[in-house]
């Protein structure tokens, strides 16, 4: 991963490569197995020249990777997510919590879930599922994020080089 060596403090390099606008967005949204342009596009009402240079931003530091698909007759890019991409969950698990304790949505809402998907039961985020006490395999949590959907939404599984 391409980081700015000139920081000494981990935290400074970390927020040079994920505190720009939209990238924890964008970094959720691979997280939940998305990986087109016009899907990104579409659920986050981004600007296309933003959008795009976020991703190459991503796959520049190693958080995504290009891989390529045809649609017709086109050869075009989808962005898959990376094990260091996918490293990020516990940030995006830690910003869900504050995000819920300290901030109000626009319309009262039911609260984001994480799902262990052996048991069915939502439990707090973590490695270990309250509910049944088993471990949480990355394969086994859904994030049930009742504004946009009934349905709990499996996590990507990042592409293995």
């Amino acid at each position: 991963m391409k980081t700015q060596p000139s920081i000494p403090c981990p935290i400074g390099r970390a927020v040079g490569v994920l505190g720009e606008r939209w990238t924890l967005l964008i970094l959720r949204n691979a997280n939940l197995g998305m990986t087109r342009f016009d899907a990104f596009r579409a659920e986050l009402g981004i600007a296309d020249n933003i959008l795009a240079n976020r991703l190459a931003r991503l796959v520049e530091a190693g958080l995504l990777v290009r891989v390529p698909y045809r649609d017709g007759g086109r050869t075009r890019q989808e962005y898959r997510l990376t094990a260091a991409g996918a490293d990020v969950l516990p940030v995006l698990r830690a910003l869900a919590v504050w995000g819920q304790e300290h901030t109000e949505p626009y319309e009262p809402t039911e609260p984001m879930q994480v799902i262990h998907l052996l048991c069915g039961q939502a439990t707090a985020p973590g490695d270990i599922c309250g509910h049944c006490g088993q471990p949480i395999r990355r394969t086994e949590e859904a994030w049930l994020r009742p504004w946009r959907s009934d349905e709990p939404y499996p996590l990507a599984e990042p592409v293995r080089p």
